[in-house]
């Protein structure tokens, strides 16, 4: 198989909450694989860090700054990125929120509704503006960010991630297969990535970690390395060369997909 197959020279990717952690991580590798990517996030600052890493490094940044939960925000999206790029060939709906983990009887309504504006809406409200550019196009990539935890529950005697969160990346993996179901004969496809336990890097629980015992976070910490058959976490990075297949012709029969990346922990 010829390497150019993941080069996405040409290509246009959108990666939202591309600011910091995951979606730096894969804004980066698709630069580096030729790119031309929109990094969206709601943080000016982080976003800027971004596009700036990868201007430093002689790759196609720019930066749009929305909040996907809003609407109104949202709407404009479409209108925007074909004004300043004409096209749109790859979506990476990456923007997430995790609330302060509790049991499910002790969650409050507003953190669960929060969760699913940002999670789930707004990854329904991104898509819907991506799709008519892809249509247009004739061809393109979505690519949703679930969670292992939307795969199997995690409780080490307290609780991580919370209920909301796990409901809205298992329903990532749903809202993915019927995606690829419907635009299938119209050439674009859709697929799901389910990364495990990163390692240093990721914001998303940084509010809520700092709050934990030094007790609760070792025996987290222990807990992942006892249930990750490869015994570590993964890096943030290590994500960058699954969402560029995934992004490109390499994996241009592959749609529907639920991929974990892991180190096998939902094997065991």
């Amino acid at each position: 198989m010829s390497a150019d197959l993941f080069r996405l020279d040409g290509k246009v990717a959108l990666v939202t909450g591309a600011g910091s952690g995951l979606g730096r991580e894969m804004a980066l590798g698709l630069a580096a694989a030729g790119a031309d990517v929109i990094c969206a996030d709601r943080d000016k600052g982080w976003v800027t860090e971004t596009i700036s890493i990868i201007h430093s490094t002689g790759g196609k940044a720019s930066r749009i700054v929305f909040d996907v939960a809003n609407e109104d925000e949202v709407a404009l999206l479409g209108r925007a990125v074909s004004s300043s790029h004409g096209k749109l060939d790859v979506l990476i709906n990456n923007a997430g929120v995790a609330p302060f983990p509790r049991r499910l009887h002790e969650v409050e309504t507003a953190d669960w509704k929060r969760v699913i504006d940002v999670n789930l809406l707004g990854t329904f409200l991104v898509t819907r503006a991506a799709i008519p550019l892809m249509l247009e196009a004739g061809a393109g990539s979505i690519v949703n960010v679930a969670s292992l935890i939307g795969i199997v529950g995690f409780y080490p005697g307290f609780a991580v991630s919370g209920v909301a969160y796990a409901a809205t990346k298992a329903g990532l993996a749903g809202m993915t297969r019927q995606i690829a179901a419907e635009y299938g004969r119209d050439n674009i496809r859709a697929n799901a990535i389910a990364p495990g336990w990163q390692g240093a890097g990721t914001r998303l629980a940084d509010h809520f970690k700092a709050e934990w015992s030094a007790e609760d976070s070792e025996r987290f910490e222990q807990s992942i390395v006892a249930g990750t058959p490869m015994g570590r976490r993964g890096a943030p990075k290590e994500l960058q060369g699954l969402v560029i297949y995934l992004a490109s012709d390499a994996s241009r029969y592959v749609t529907g997909q639920l991929i974990a990346h892991d180190g096998g922990w939902t094997a065991v």
